[in-house]
């Protein structure tokens, strides 16, 4: 094998064999004629066959293999990979014990409505085909039964001149909405027998993912007329297009209608939080402004907010609203059963069925003759420098800030506590939203694929991690190095699961108990692991950890510096944890505490 480096290749084969002859090959070629860029994987036998279709027959190219250490991992890095692109790459999971391993990266991405396309292998399904021992293992009867809850699709082909139309079918499920990840599993044996006739390649143009409904015409009626008349309109936005077309048409409905404007951190960056119509900070958690916009609003316009029935709920004390509440979205039609992850159902007035940000469009059509005055200008004092003298996110958020200079930021991660008035979102780029199913370990890979596709972008990727999330899924660190993928991780580092910690001091309050035994059980210190070195044995700069405020300058200056040359790096900076439990307290609105 030649190996070199071109870009994010660093391997590459050679004595390419063109000729489509087996029936891994015929999958290979769909991923090609689909024009996926990547495809993650930990290496499994049982798809051996594709395996050696994508090196061998395709030349490592379109897709290229970026190889992970763990398959959790991959599904992360193409759940990143997705939140920063905007469409899918590809995964390739083994037999049924790698698909065990993934799927709590498939949760969270179901759960985040972020779209992939999954490539499973099962050992022989006829059993004289079979390796004694390790093929029965791998071998399941049906496999896709074990995340069948929570993929939009699934298949499994039952010969090669089958592979085709099961990708495509999955291909155009997973891309659209509501999105989400799609597998197809491929039979061993299918993949290594030899093609005894030439299989027609269909054209992937004529099976695109189709495009999101628009909302009945009599429903945009009655909501540009509720909100028409609407003296204190709020709008919720929630998950929606990562265009800056559409950032923008929605930036134009809320002037439009003078309406405050609520940004959901699990959704990430939908409108400019800087805006003087932008109420309060976003947040994870219904804040105290957010209760009191949406006790004083007279019409409520949901798009495609997160949990819309549980923020009514918190908002009105559990009875029903006193606003009109127009939801637009269509996330309804994905829900079967198995989880809650579609979480309370809200009392909705006009149902604005379909894309959301179609909806914005059609809003923005029907009240064209409707002005409010403008909003004044925003009368929003500068962010004041933190003065604590112990490390904290604020002191992280200051300290970037002044590494990076003007250079625009994609946050792909953001830990509990980060000062979104120091970095306020004006981008819907510059942060990517929360993982989705709440999978802690998720936080490393995410940030890898974010940077993957990012790279040569101009924008910096950084993620801000937890230090439990980041130990969960160190590994994933290799991944940058190895393909030299450019991102900042930045880890706040409270020697603790310590919001786990607030949890065990609630129990123990309610039930009379002493609350100084909360840490029992959670504390990652004596000794605290070393992050940094133990990335630094994975190939990537470490930095840290970094334990003093005035060391905190020089490691970021350090850490952007090694980004902008093509690097990985992750700096670890001990926090105060005490910073976070007073900002929680400050913001938290009684009843919205996570569980």
């Amino acid at each position: 094998m030649n190996t070199k480096q071109s870009g994010t290749r660093i391997d590459e084969p050679s004595d390419i064999d063109p000729n489509v002859g087996w029936g891994s090959d015929v999958a290979a070629q769909m991923l090609r004629r689909l024009e996926i860029p990547y495809i993650s994987l930990n290496p499994g036998a049982s798809y051996r066959g594709l395996h050696d279709s994508l090196v061998n027959h395709l030349g490592n190219r379109t897709p290229e293999i970026i190889m992970c250490l763990h398959e959790d991992h991959a599904v992360s890095v193409a759940h990143g990979y997705a939140k920063a692109a905007g469409k899918p790459m590809a995964v390739a999971l083994h037999s049924n014990v790698g698909l065990l391993h993934g799927s709590m990266g498939i949760f969270n991405a179901w759960c985040d409505r972020q779209p992939m396309l999954i490539l499973g292998a099962t050992g022989p399904v006829d059993a004289t085909l079979r390796r004694p021992n390790i093929d029965w293992l791998h071998t399941a009867q049906d496999q896709g039964a074990l995340i069948r809850n929570f993929v939009k699709y699934d298949d499994q082909p039952g010969s090669a001149a089958a592979i085709p139309e099961s990708i495509l079918r999955a291909w155009q499920q997973a891309g659209t909405a509501p999105r989400g990840p799609a597998y197809v599993c491929l039979d061993a044996a299918i993949q290594e027998q030899a093609l005894e006739a030439e299989i027609s390649l269909p054209d992937p143009k004529r099976f695109l993912p189709a495009p999101g409904p628009r909302p009945s015409g009599e429903a945009v009626r009655r909501a540009a007329e509720a909100l028409s008349r609407a003296n204190k309109p709020v709008i919720l936005f929630g998950r929606l297009r990562r265009s800056v077309e559409d950032w923008n048409r929605r930036v134009a409905l809320a002037e439009k209608l003078g309406a405050g404007m609520l940004s959901d951190l699990k959704a990430g960056s939908m409108v400019p939080t800087d805006h003087p119509l932008h109420l309060g900070q976003p947040f994870n958690n219904l804040s105290k402004t957010a209760l009191e916009a949406l006790k004083g609003a007279d019409v409520i316009l949901s798009l495609d907010w997160n949990d819309l029935g549980g923020a009514l709920h918190i908002a009105f004390d559990g009875q029903s609203p006193t606003a009109t509440v127009i939801h637009a979205g269509q996330d309804l039609q994905l829900h079967n059963g198995f989880g809650k992850e579609h979480l309370e159902l809200p009392p909705i007035d006009v149902h604005l069925y379909g894309d959301p940000d179609v909806a914005v469009e059609e809003l923005l059509a029907a009240l064209a003759a409707h002005q409010c005055p403008a909003p004044a200008a925003a009368k929003k004092a500068a962010a004041p420098r933190e003065n604590s003298d112990k490390l904290n996110m604020r002191h992280i958020a200051q300290a970037l800030a002044e590494a990076v200079g003007d250079q625009p930021v994609s946050f792909a991660s953001l830990a509990r506590g980060w000062p979104v008035d120091l970095w306020p979102h004006r981008h819907p780029l510059d942060y990517l939203g929360k993982d989705g199913g709440g999978g802690l370990g998720s936080g490393p890979g995410l940030c890898v694929g974010a940077a993957l596709a990012l790279k040569g972008s101009g924008r910096l990727a950084v993620g801000v991690l937890g230090d439990g999330d980041c130990l969960m899924g160190m590994s994933a660190f290799w991944t940058a190095a190895r393909y030299a993928i450019p991102m900042l991780a930045i880890i706040g580092n409270n020697r603790s699961y310590y919001n786990d910690e607030l949890h065990q001091e609630g129990v123990a309050l309610k039930r009379g108990r002493n609350t100084a035994n909360r840490w029992i059980g959670q504390s990652l210190d004596h000794p605290a692991p070393d992050i940094a070195k133990i990335v630094e044995g994975q190939g990537v700069l470490g930095i840290g950890p970094v334990k003093r405020i005035e060391d905190l300058a020089e490691a970021m200056q350090r850490g952007v510096a090694a980004v902008r040359s093509g690097k990985p790096c992750l700096i670890d900076v001990h926090i105060d944890p005490q910073h976070g439990r007073s900002l929680r307290e400050s913001m938290q609105v009684r009843g919205t505490e996570n569980h």
